[in-house]
């Protein structure tokens, strides 16, 4: 009886790490990755794009499941195209106090082809829970992840930019597509 016991507890522990070795850390290839966000003023809106993010998750690829996600950019790598606007942005997320957004996903849940991710943002120094729907699209050699997500301004702390003293909208929508080579 004592056999049998050791027996089956070590094939539960051999399946179980074969299970758990399935699962392994991509990175996304920054050549065909990006994040862009958008700001809303009355009279315009100013899109700033970073190819220049560090985008890790662990993904199980033979059952095409992403498991947990981390995501990291310097605010200081996104270009609207106009220099002066970004010198701007950076003044006003106080870009040199606080380089980098960072996210790590605490729970992914995963229906078909769609993800649901929650997790913890970092941006002005201010940590917030926030969650998004991510669409994810398998091929043989590559995983593509496309989603976008919106946070408020104000519940990071940062004071909203005004043109002709009218303040932008409250709301920084981010699209994002990230590239995994598998």
């Amino acid at each position: 009886m004592r056999y049998k016991l050791i027996v089956l507890l070590s094939a539960f522990i051999f399946l179980f790490g074969i299970t758990q070795a399935q699962v392994k850390r991509y990175e996304a290839n920054k050549q065909y990755s990006w994040i862009t966000y958008k700001i809303t003023h009355p009279l315009h809106e100013v899109e700033a794009t970073s190819n220049n993010c560090l985008c890790l998750i662990n993904a199980d690829v033979k059952d095409k499941e992403v498991k947990q996600v981390l995501f990291m950019v310097a605010v200081t790598s996104f270009s609207s195209g106009n220099s002066n606007r970004d010198s701007h942005a950076m003044e006003v997320v106080n870009s040199l106090a606080y380089p980098d957004a960072k996210f790590l996903s605490t729970s992914v849940t995963q229906t078909g082809d769609s993800l649901k991710v929650i997790g913890n943002l970092t941006f002005h120094g201010v940590t917030k829970q926030i969650s998004f729907m991510a669409f994810m699209q398998w091929t043989e050699y590559n995983l593509t992840v496309t989603g976008n997500f919106s946070i408020s301004l104000t519940e990071f702390k940062i004071k909203r930019p005004s043109l002709f003293m009218v303040p932008v909208e409250d709301q920084l929508r981010f699209t994002f597509k990230q590239f995994f080579n598998l």
